[in-house]
């Protein structure tokens, strides 16, 4: 994992698991390749989720998500997600996120993660919100 300012970049192997019959990286796992790109992203910057849950009741759910598969990925390929926030504000964090495997883009995508608390949309606490818009 290596951060510039507030993009940071996961690399992932693509194994077998993560393919289909043909042998491509199937759509379902870059849903989980870029769960894990966010997931560290929060971790650079001093997040503990299961901590956030047990002790103040707090945590992210995906409110929406958009992806664009622009190549085809395959078994032992090494993969590169970027994730960056585009949005902080309120109960929302916005996200920019991208594979690349080389110079080449494999899939982008936007997605929008909602603040929970009790079941419930809450906005992030104002230590959360500076945690996030600091730059590693």
């Amino acid at each position: 994992m290596t951060t510039d300012s507030n993009t940071s970049m996961l690399d992932v192997r693509v194994y077998y698991e993560d393919t289909d019959a043909s042998g491509r990286v199937y759509h379902a796992a870059y849903v989980r390749f870029f769960e894990r790109g966010r997931t560290e992203w929060l971790r650079v910057r001093g997040f503990d989720i299961g901590a956030l849950a047990a002790g103040r009741g707090i945590v992210f759910a995906v409110r929406g998500l958009a992806i664009e598969y622009l190549k085809g990925a395959f078994i032992d390929d090494l993969l590169r997600v970027e994730t960056r926030p585009t949005a902080v504000r309120g109960a929302v964090v916005a996200f920019s996120q991208r594979i690349v495997r080389g110079e080449e883009t494999v899939a982008e995508a936007t997605i929008r993660v909602v603040t929970l608390k009790d079941g419930r949309v809450v906005r992030i606490p104002a230590d959360l919100t500076a945690q996030m818009t600091a730059t590693a």
